[in-house]
Protein backbone atom coordinates (compact mmCIF):
# COMPACT_ATOMS: atom_id res chain seq x y z
CA UNK A 1 0.00 0.00 0.00
CA UNK A 2 1.77 3.21 -1.06
CA UNK A 3 0.30 5.48 1.36
CA UNK A 4 1.83 3.34 3.89
CA UNK A 5 5.17 3.88 2.43
CA UNK A 6 4.51 7.60 2.43
CA UNK A 7 3.48 7.46 6.06
CA UNK A 8 6.66 5.80 7.14
CA UNK A 9 8.96 7.87 5.07
CA UNK A 10 7.01 10.99 6.70
CA UNK A 11 7.07 10.13 9.89
CA UNK A 12 10.87 9.00 9.48
CA UNK A 13 12.06 12.54 8.32
CA UNK A 14 9.79 13.99 11.20
CA UNK A 15 11.80 11.90 13.45
CA UNK A 16 14.95 12.87 12.19
CA UNK A 17 13.93 16.69 12.03
CA UNK A 18 13.05 16.17 15.59
CA UNK A 19 16.17 14.58 16.52
CA UNK A 20 18.16 17.47 15.16
CA UNK A 21 15.82 20.16 17.23
CA UNK A 22 15.48 18.80 20.22
CA UNK A 23 18.60 17.54 20.73
CA UNK A 24 19.98 21.31 20.85
CA UNK A 25 19.14 22.49 23.98
CA UNK A 26 20.56 18.73 25.89
CA UNK A 27 24.10 19.57 25.12
CA UNK A 28 26.33 21.13 28.25
CA UNK A 29 26.25 24.70 29.09
CA UNK A 30 29.57 25.53 28.15
CA UNK A 31 31.34 28.81 30.04
CA UNK A 32 35.18 30.19 30.51
CA UNK A 33 36.16 27.38 32.21
CA UNK A 34 35.23 24.56 29.76
CA UNK A 35 38.42 24.16 28.03
CA UNK A 36 39.77 23.21 31.55
CA UNK A 37 37.35 21.31 33.11
CA UNK A 38 37.72 19.50 28.80
CA UNK A 39 41.05 19.02 30.76
CA UNK A 40 40.00 16.71 33.32
CA UNK A 41 37.64 15.05 31.98
CA UNK A 42 39.31 13.81 29.16
CA UNK A 43 38.02 10.71 27.35
CA UNK A 44 35.20 9.87 30.32
CA UNK A 45 32.57 12.34 27.54
CA UNK A 46 30.17 11.14 26.29
CA UNK A 47 29.62 10.52 22.66
CA UNK A 48 26.09 12.09 22.18
CA UNK A 49 26.11 12.15 18.21
CA UNK A 50 27.33 8.47 17.92
CA UNK A 51 24.54 7.24 20.29
CA UNK A 52 22.30 9.37 18.89
CA UNK A 53 22.88 7.80 14.68
CA UNK A 54 22.96 4.29 15.95
CA UNK A 55 19.71 4.64 18.49
CA UNK A 56 17.86 6.56 15.51
CA UNK A 57 18.47 4.00 12.87
CA UNK A 58 16.96 1.02 15.56
CA UNK A 59 13.93 3.21 15.97
CA UNK A 60 13.67 4.10 11.81
CA UNK A 61 14.33 -0.02 11.50
CA UNK A 62 11.11 -0.71 14.23
CA UNK A 63 8.93 2.28 12.52
CA UNK A 64 9.58 1.02 9.22
CA UNK A 65 8.71 -3.44 9.72
CA UNK A 66 5.76 -2.02 11.82
CA UNK A 67 5.14 -5.32 13.37
CA UNK A 68 3.80 -4.41 16.64
CA UNK A 69 0.62 -2.59 14.98
CA UNK A 70 -0.40 -5.84 13.92
CA UNK A 71 -0.28 -7.93 17.29
CA UNK A 72 -3.31 -8.11 19.63
CA UNK A 73 -3.54 -6.05 22.69
CA UNK A 74 -2.28 -9.37 25.15
CA UNK A 75 0.82 -10.05 23.10
CA UNK A 76 1.26 -6.38 22.98
CA UNK A 77 1.27 -6.37 26.76
CA UNK A 78 3.53 -9.52 26.98
CA UNK A 79 6.05 -8.80 24.73
CA UNK A 80 6.84 -5.90 27.11
CA UNK A 81 6.43 -7.72 30.33
CA UNK A 82 9.08 -10.52 28.47
CA UNK A 83 11.61 -8.00 27.76
CA UNK A 84 11.45 -6.54 31.30
CA UNK A 85 12.20 -9.86 32.67
CA UNK A 86 14.84 -10.96 30.26
CA UNK A 87 16.75 -7.33 31.42
CA UNK A 88 16.22 -8.51 35.08
CA UNK A 89 17.94 -11.75 34.19
CA UNK A 90 21.03 -10.34 32.91
CA UNK A 91 20.99 -7.25 35.93
CA UNK A 92 20.66 -10.39 38.51
CA UNK A 93 23.48 -12.28 36.38
CA UNK A 94 25.99 -9.21 35.92
CA UNK A 95 25.82 -8.28 39.62
CA UNK A 96 26.83 -11.85 39.93
CA UNK A 97 29.53 -11.88 37.92
CA UNK A 98 30.99 -8.46 39.49
CA UNK A 99 30.64 -9.94 42.89
CA UNK A 100 33.24 -12.88 41.90
CA UNK A 101 35.80 -10.54 40.17
CA UNK A 102 35.19 -8.34 44.03
CA UNK A 103 36.00 -11.23 45.90
CA UNK A 104 39.54 -11.39 46.83
CA UNK A 105 39.82 -15.31 47.47
CA UNK A 106 38.80 -16.04 44.00
CA UNK A 107 42.34 -16.28 42.02
CA UNK A 108 40.84 -17.06 38.67
CA UNK A 109 37.40 -14.68 38.44
CA UNK A 110 37.32 -15.63 34.52
CA UNK A 111 36.94 -19.36 35.32
CA UNK A 112 34.89 -18.92 38.27
CA UNK A 113 32.34 -16.77 36.47
CA UNK A 114 32.61 -18.88 33.03
CA UNK A 115 29.12 -20.35 32.88
CA UNK A 116 27.64 -16.89 34.08
CA UNK A 117 29.21 -15.56 31.71
CA UNK A 118 27.84 -17.70 28.66
CA UNK A 119 24.17 -17.64 30.58
CA UNK A 120 24.89 -13.41 30.36
CA UNK A 121 25.08 -13.59 26.60
CA UNK A 122 22.44 -15.68 25.77
CA UNK A 123 19.84 -13.73 28.14
CA UNK A 124 21.60 -10.73 26.47
CA UNK A 125 20.52 -12.19 22.86
CA UNK A 126 17.08 -13.07 23.84
CA UNK A 127 16.85 -9.35 25.44
CA UNK A 128 18.38 -7.33 22.61
CA UNK A 129 15.96 -9.33 20.24
CA UNK A 130 12.52 -8.11 21.97
CA UNK A 131 14.18 -4.58 22.66
CA UNK A 132 12.84 -2.99 18.98
CA UNK A 133 9.43 -4.41 19.60
CA UNK A 134 8.85 -4.08 23.53
CA UNK A 135 9.79 -0.23 23.24
CA UNK A 136 7.72 0.57 20.52
CA UNK A 137 4.60 -0.66 22.17
CA UNK A 138 4.87 0.87 25.53
CA UNK A 139 5.79 4.20 22.90
CA UNK A 140 2.66 3.70 21.26
CA UNK A 141 0.68 2.68 24.75
CA UNK A 142 1.99 6.36 26.28
CA UNK A 143 1.07 8.14 23.41
CA UNK A 144 -2.36 6.71 23.77
CA UNK A 145 -2.57 7.80 26.86
CA UNK A 146 -1.15 11.10 26.15
CA UNK A 147 -4.03 11.17 23.35
CA UNK A 148 -6.36 10.60 25.98
CA UNK A 149 -5.15 13.96 27.77
CA UNK A 150 -5.68 15.81 25.13
CA UNK A 151 -1.99 16.42 23.49
CA UNK A 152 -2.65 13.99 20.19
CA UNK A 153 -3.23 15.60 16.72
CA UNK A 154 -4.86 14.23 13.81
CA UNK A 155 -4.13 10.55 15.74
CA UNK A 156 -1.03 11.20 16.83
CA UNK A 157 1.07 12.31 19.68
CA UNK A 158 3.75 15.11 18.44
CA UNK A 159 6.16 14.99 18.78
CA UNK A 160 6.24 11.80 18.38
CA UNK A 161 7.33 9.08 21.56
CA UNK A 162 10.79 8.08 20.45
CA UNK A 163 12.88 6.31 23.39
CA UNK A 164 15.84 3.35 23.46
CA UNK A 165 16.49 1.71 26.62
CA UNK A 166 19.98 2.15 26.92
CA UNK A 167 23.23 1.95 29.90
CA UNK A 168 22.88 5.81 30.45
CA UNK A 169 25.94 8.16 31.15
CA UNK A 170 26.85 9.51 34.43
CA UNK A 171 26.38 13.21 34.74
CA UNK A 172 29.06 15.43 36.11
CA UNK A 173 27.51 17.86 37.99
CA UNK A 174 29.50 21.26 38.47
CA UNK A 175 28.51 24.10 41.26
CA UNK A 176 30.12 27.07 42.73
CA UNK A 177 31.39 26.16 46.50
CA UNK A 178 29.73 29.67 47.88
CA UNK A 179 26.28 28.52 46.43
CA UNK A 180 23.95 25.92 45.00
CA UNK A 181 24.15 26.77 41.33
CA UNK A 182 24.57 24.38 38.60
CA UNK A 183 26.85 25.52 36.10
CA UNK A 184 28.02 22.64 33.92
CA UNK A 185 26.23 19.42 33.34
CA UNK A 186 28.42 17.18 31.62
CA UNK A 187 27.34 13.59 30.79
CA UNK A 188 29.89 11.09 31.03
CA UNK A 189 30.24 7.79 29.52
CA UNK A 190 28.44 4.85 31.37
CA UNK A 191 31.37 2.85 33.03
CA UNK A 192 33.36 5.36 35.23
CA UNK A 193 34.45 3.24 38.28
CA UNK A 194 33.79 4.74 41.66
CA UNK A 195 37.70 5.92 42.00
CA UNK A 196 37.12 7.70 38.87
CA UNK A 197 34.80 9.60 39.76
CA UNK A 198 36.00 10.71 43.10
CA UNK A 199 39.48 11.69 41.31
CA UNK A 200 37.05 13.95 38.69
CA UNK A 201 35.57 15.33 41.45
CA UNK A 202 38.74 16.48 43.57
CA UNK A 203 40.24 17.29 40.94
CA UNK A 204 37.90 19.77 39.78
CA UNK A 205 37.70 21.13 44.02
CA UNK A 206 41.61 21.53 44.18
CA UNK A 207 41.93 23.03 40.79
CA UNK A 208 38.37 24.79 39.70
CA UNK A 209 37.47 25.79 43.29
CA UNK A 210 33.90 24.04 42.76
CA UNK A 211 31.74 21.53 44.36
CA UNK A 212 31.67 18.32 42.14
CA UNK A 213 29.69 15.06 42.09
CA UNK A 214 28.95 12.75 39.41
CA UNK A 215 25.64 10.98 39.98
CA UNK A 216 23.53 8.46 38.29
CA UNK A 217 20.33 9.52 36.20
CA UNK A 218 17.35 7.66 34.58
CA UNK A 219 16.44 9.34 31.57
CA UNK A 220 17.56 12.24 29.69
CA UNK A 221 15.89 14.27 26.98
CA UNK A 222 17.97 13.32 24.35
CA UNK A 223 15.99 12.44 20.93
CA UNK A 224 15.22 9.28 20.72
CA UNK A 225 15.04 9.46 24.82
CA UNK A 226 17.98 7.48 26.56
CA UNK A 227 15.95 5.49 29.45
CA UNK A 228 18.40 3.58 31.80
CA UNK A 229 17.56 -0.18 31.27
CA UNK A 230 15.04 -1.31 33.98
CA UNK A 231 13.08 -3.93 34.62
CA UNK A 232 10.56 -2.35 36.75
CA UNK A 233 7.64 -1.59 34.10
CA UNK A 234 6.00 1.58 36.38
CA UNK A 235 9.25 3.50 36.42
CA UNK A 236 9.49 2.73 32.43
CA UNK A 237 6.26 4.14 31.87
CA UNK A 238 6.81 7.30 34.08
CA UNK A 239 10.16 7.80 32.42
CA UNK A 240 9.45 7.93 29.28
CA UNK A 241 6.34 9.82 29.62
CA UNK A 242 8.63 12.21 31.64
CA UNK A 243 11.56 12.72 28.75
CA UNK A 244 8.38 12.80 26.53
CA UNK A 245 7.45 16.20 28.57
CA UNK A 246 11.06 17.67 28.08
CA UNK A 247 10.96 16.99 24.30
CA UNK A 248 6.93 18.80 24.21
CA UNK A 249 8.73 22.23 26.14
CA UNK A 250 11.60 21.98 23.79
CA UNK A 251 8.75 24.10 21.28
CA UNK A 252 7.98 26.33 24.25
CA UNK A 253 9.69 29.07 25.94
CA UNK A 254 10.14 27.27 29.31
CA UNK A 255 12.41 24.32 27.21
CA UNK A 256 14.43 26.70 24.94
CA UNK A 257 15.18 28.75 28.00
CA UNK A 258 15.94 25.69 29.97
CA UNK A 259 19.56 26.76 30.90
CA UNK A 260 18.82 30.44 30.98
CA UNK A 261 18.55 30.26 34.97
CA UNK A 262 18.52 27.71 38.03
CA UNK A 263 14.61 28.15 38.71
CA UNK A 264 13.85 27.80 35.03
CA UNK A 265 15.87 24.41 35.10
CA UNK A 266 14.27 23.32 38.23
CA UNK A 267 10.82 24.40 36.62
CA UNK A 268 11.24 22.26 34.01
CA UNK A 269 12.31 19.46 35.53
CA UNK A 270 9.41 19.55 38.10
CA UNK A 271 7.00 19.89 35.24
CA UNK A 272 8.69 16.81 33.75
CA UNK A 273 8.14 14.90 36.71
CA UNK A 274 4.52 15.41 36.76
CA UNK A 275 3.73 14.68 33.78
CA UNK A 276 5.58 11.26 34.27
CA UNK A 277 4.19 10.99 37.36
CA UNK A 278 0.53 11.65 36.03
CA UNK A 279 0.85 9.49 32.92
CA UNK A 280 2.67 6.93 33.90
CA UNK A 281 0.16 5.91 36.45
CA UNK A 282 -2.25 5.92 33.65
CA UNK A 283 -0.59 3.59 31.67
CA UNK A 284 -0.27 1.14 34.38
CA UNK A 285 -3.75 1.14 35.23
CA UNK A 286 -4.66 0.91 31.52
CA UNK A 287 -2.14 -1.72 29.84
CA UNK A 288 -0.83 -3.48 33.22
CA UNK A 289 -3.30 -2.67 36.36
CA UNK A 290 -1.66 -5.92 38.22
CA UNK A 291 1.16 -3.57 38.62
CA UNK A 292 -0.72 -0.65 40.38
CA UNK A 293 0.98 -0.26 43.80
CA UNK A 294 -1.17 -0.60 46.36
CA UNK A 295 -2.81 3.30 47.81
CA UNK A 296 -1.16 4.82 50.94
CA UNK A 297 -2.91 5.14 53.38
CA UNK A 298 -5.10 8.01 53.56
CA UNK A 299 -4.81 11.22 55.91
CA UNK A 300 -8.12 10.12 57.79
CA UNK A 301 -6.83 6.20 57.95
CA UNK A 302 -3.43 8.01 59.77
CA UNK A 303 -5.40 10.21 61.95
CA UNK A 304 -8.21 7.76 63.52
CA UNK A 305 -5.30 5.82 64.40
CA UNK A 306 -3.37 8.17 66.16
CA UNK A 307 -3.58 9.50 69.90
CA UNK A 308 -5.92 12.54 69.50
CA UNK A 309 -3.63 14.36 71.78
CA UNK A 310 -2.09 17.57 71.80
CA UNK A 311 1.59 16.53 72.00
CA UNK A 312 3.16 13.24 70.54
CA UNK A 313 3.59 10.32 72.59
CA UNK A 314 7.35 9.80 73.42
CA UNK A 315 8.52 6.66 72.15
CA UNK A 316 9.72 3.86 74.39
CA UNK A 317 12.97 3.01 76.02
CA UNK A 318 14.86 1.39 73.26
CA UNK A 319 11.89 1.78 70.58
CA UNK A 320 13.83 3.00 67.07
CA UNK A 321 11.95 5.86 65.51
CA UNK A 322 11.50 5.96 61.91
CA UNK A 323 13.85 7.94 60.28
CA UNK A 324 12.37 10.73 57.73
CA UNK A 325 14.63 10.41 55.06
CA UNK A 326 13.07 13.74 52.85
CA UNK A 327 12.37 15.61 56.00
CA UNK A 328 16.13 15.39 57.56
CA UNK A 329 17.75 16.31 53.90
CA UNK A 330 15.41 19.45 54.06
CA UNK A 331 16.29 20.26 57.07
CA UNK A 332 19.57 19.94 55.70
CA UNK A 333 19.39 21.62 52.71
CA UNK A 334 17.52 25.45 54.81
CA UNK A 335 20.86 25.04 57.20
CA UNK A 336 22.98 24.83 54.18
CA UNK A 337 21.90 27.49 52.27
CA UNK A 338 21.66 29.69 55.57
CA UNK A 339 25.30 28.95 56.16
CA UNK A 340 25.98 29.97 52.59
CA UNK A 341 24.26 32.97 52.45
CA UNK A 342 26.73 34.05 55.74
CA UNK A 343 29.66 33.31 53.63
CA UNK A 344 30.31 30.33 56.20
CA UNK A 345 31.53 27.63 52.99
CA UNK A 346 34.31 26.02 55.05
CA UNK A 347 31.28 25.59 58.15
CA UNK A 348 28.78 24.17 55.04
CA UNK A 349 30.92 21.68 54.06
CA UNK A 350 31.53 20.00 56.97
CA UNK A 351 28.17 20.16 58.05
CA UNK A 352 27.53 18.50 54.88
CA UNK A 353 29.56 15.53 55.55
CA UNK A 354 28.44 15.22 59.18
CA UNK A 355 24.74 14.75 57.73
CA UNK A 356 26.21 12.19 54.98
CA UNK A 357 27.53 10.10 57.74
CA UNK A 358 24.16 10.63 59.59
CA UNK A 359 22.75 9.49 56.26
CA UNK A 360 24.59 6.51 56.03
CA UNK A 361 24.27 5.34 59.34
CA UNK A 362 20.40 5.44 58.90
CA UNK A 363 20.90 3.19 55.82
CA UNK A 364 20.80 6.12 52.84
CA UNK A 365 24.88 5.15 51.45
CA UNK A 366 24.75 9.15 49.98
CA UNK A 367 28.69 8.24 48.46
CA UNK A 368 28.90 12.76 48.40
CA UNK A 369 27.15 15.21 49.91
CA UNK A 370 27.57 18.54 48.54
CA UNK A 371 27.09 21.93 46.75
CA UNK A 372 26.51 19.96 43.42
CA UNK A 373 24.30 17.52 45.07
CA UNK A 374 21.65 19.83 45.91
CA UNK A 375 22.03 22.11 42.71
CA UNK A 376 21.74 18.61 40.90
CA UNK A 377 18.73 16.79 43.13
CA UNK A 378 17.26 20.02 43.99
CA UNK A 379 15.98 20.82 40.74
CA UNK A 380 13.19 17.81 41.14
CA UNK A 381 11.13 19.57 43.19
CA UNK A 382 7.72 17.76 42.53
CA UNK A 383 8.58 16.16 46.18
CA UNK A 384 9.87 17.73 49.30
CA UNK A 385 13.59 16.99 50.34
CA UNK A 386 16.63 18.34 48.18
CA UNK A 387 14.85 21.70 47.73
CA UNK A 388 14.67 22.75 51.28
CA UNK A 389 12.70 25.55 51.58
CA UNK A 390 12.90 26.50 47.71
CA UNK A 391 9.61 28.29 46.65
CA UNK A 392 10.18 27.26 42.92
CA UNK A 393 8.41 23.69 43.25
CA UNK A 394 5.68 24.59 45.57
CA UNK A 395 4.78 27.36 42.82
CA UNK A 396 4.39 24.60 39.92
CA UNK A 397 2.79 22.34 42.29
CA UNK A 398 0.12 25.03 43.11
CA UNK A 399 -0.23 25.80 39.49
CA UNK A 400 -0.75 22.23 38.72
CA UNK A 401 -3.88 22.35 40.87
CA UNK A 402 -5.33 25.66 39.57
CA UNK A 403 -5.21 24.04 36.11
CA UNK A 404 -8.25 21.94 34.73
CA UNK A 405 -6.40 19.40 33.52
CA UNK A 406 -2.57 17.88 32.01
CA UNK A 407 -2.71 19.74 29.10
CA UNK A 408 -4.45 22.94 29.88
CA UNK A 409 -1.50 22.84 32.39
CA UNK A 410 1.39 21.81 30.28
CA UNK A 411 0.16 24.79 28.01
CA UNK A 412 0.30 26.89 30.28
CA UNK A 413 3.33 26.47 31.81
CA UNK A 414 5.05 25.96 28.63
CA UNK A 415 4.76 30.02 28.16
CA UNK A 416 7.23 31.05 31.18
CA UNK A 417 9.95 31.77 30.76
CA UNK A 418 10.77 33.23 34.04
CA UNK A 419 9.76 32.56 37.83
CA UNK A 420 8.68 36.09 38.14
CA UNK A 421 5.64 35.26 35.14
CA UNK A 422 5.31 31.48 37.14
CA UNK A 423 4.71 33.46 40.41
CA UNK A 424 2.34 36.08 38.60
CA UNK A 425 0.56 32.71 37.11
CA UNK A 426 -0.15 31.28 40.89
CA UNK A 427 -0.88 35.07 42.53
CA UNK A 428 2.63 34.60 44.53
Amino acid sequence: MYWRRWFVALKVLLLFFIFILVTAPEWPAFQDENHRLDSLIGLRQFDFLRWGVQALATKVEAEAGGGHHYLEAQTRRDTVLSYLEWVGQVQTMQGEINVVYADALIVDPDFSSRDLQEQLKVARVEMERLQPLAEAVIQEQVAAVLAEEGFGLANAVLPPIAMHMTPLPQVLIVSPRGEIRQIYNVPLSPGVTVPEQELLEEQIYEELDRSALVAPIGGLGFYPAMIIETSNVNFLADTVAHEWAHHWLTFYPLGIRYFASPELRTINETVASIVGREVGARVIERFYPEFVPPPAPSTSAVAAASTPIDEPPEPDEGTPVAFDFRAEMAATRVEVDRLLAAGQVAEAEAYMEERRQMFVANGYPIRKLNQAYFAFYGAYADTPGASGDDPVGPAVLALREQSSSLVDFMRTVGRVSSFEELQQLVGG
